[in-house]
């Protein structure tokens, strides 16, 4: 880890985690440095994913102010971040992608929710990069069939840059803020979930904790849709249908699952059906296999979130979608993704 560290305590911690992304590093921190010259204390970690782009040299020799954690071994977003958040000083952490660019005035907007202390997590408004007229996400849904989905995804942005702040589900882990109290008590990022609705499944346990979460848009964030991962790899379509059936078998409370299991094996039959049409069923059915044999770890997840909200200051609240029109028009309309550009 590098020596850059002071007495003070930062206001906030930005943690990127970064595997062999020195391009989109480099955009990324110079955007930082552009605009934290009159934001509060901040301080920030790169936590380099065992890169093998010289990331860590390069580093160290263009931003000593910048703190690196870095990585033996690869071990994925979730590694990387949580060992990033470990090492946080600040009192509120901010996840940041590496394929992302911050915008004036971001610190304290996105830290203004904060202080009301039910708030455990602030949701960005997250415009795509090379469209800025389109968002990525005005926070994250949760569907009652369990489909996890960005808020506004694919709409224009002028829809939302004027919209009031209003709590929402979640934060989308592109650029997430949150309370470094509340992420010591529930835990950091789940490492079984490699990537992708790993930032839902940490939203549901807040939750559980008696955590709510605030969307503001007057914090703007440029991300890169899907700039660090191809949708279209087979592993990583594999992986994101067996996270979402981990999330739902986990995180939903005992009364949602006994009203959404009906409806969401209809709907994972109908994604299955649509995979198949477009030659992808293959891994998403190997997902649901993956979930399968992971059930015996069920009872001890769900454990854990009872005891959470035990624990709670606050009754647990989950604020979960009954309609689907919305999400599945945004998917259909959704953004290209930076692979398939390219």
């Amino acid at each position: 880890m590098s020596p850059a560290s002071t007495s003070v305590r930062p206001v906030c911690s930005v943690v990127i985690p970064s595997y062999n992304g020195r391009p989109l590093l480099e955009i990324c921190l110079a955007s930082i440095a552009r605009h934290r010259l009159d934001q509060p204390a901040i301080e920030v970690i790169v936590a380099d994913d065992a890169s093998s782009d010289d990331t860590a040299e390069w580093l160290a020799q263009t931003h000593p102010d910048v703190r690196l954690v870095c990585l033996e071994r690869n071990g994925g977003f979730c590694a990387a971040a949580n060992a990033g958040i470990a090492e946080a000083r600040g009192l509120y952490v901010q996840l940041l992608n590496n394929d992302t660019e911050v915008t004036p005035g971001w610190i304290e907007s996105g830290l203004a929710p904060f202080v009301d202390l039910r708030v455990g997590s602030v949701a960005p408004l997250v415009l795509v990069r090379s469209d800025p007229s389109r968002v990525d996400s005005a926070g994250d849904s949760y569907s009652l069939v369990g489909w996890p989905s960005k808020r506004g995804h694919g709409q224009s942005a002028q829809r939302w840059l004027e919209h009031p702040s209003d709590p929402v589900f979640g934060a989308s882990g592109s650029s997430a803020f949150y309370r470094t109290e509340a992420l010591r008590a529930v835990g950091a990022l789940d490492p079984s979930f490699g990537s992708y609705y790993e930032d839902v499944d940490l939203a549901f346990r807040l939750r559980w904790a008696g955590y709510g979460c605030v969307f503001t848009p007057a914090c703007r964030i440029l991300h890169e849709v899907s700039a660090s991962y191809d949708h279209g790899r087979p592993a990583l379509q594999r992986r994101m249908s067996r996270n979402a059936e981990i999330l739902f078998w986990s995180d939903l409370p005992k009364r949602w699952l006994a009203v959404a299991l009906i409806p969401h094996l209809l709907f994972t039959v109908t994604q299955g059906l649509w995979r198949a049409l477009r030659g992808r069923a293959r891994p998403f059915l190997l997902g649901k296999l993956d979930a399968l044999k992971e059930l015996p770890t069920l009872r001890s997840r769900r454990r854990v979130r009872v005891h959470l909200a035990r624990r709670a200051a606050a009754a647990p609240h989950f604020p979960i979608r009954f309609g689907l029109f919305e999400d599945a028009r945004n998917h259909l309309l959704r953004p290209r993704e930076a692979s398939s550009r390219s």
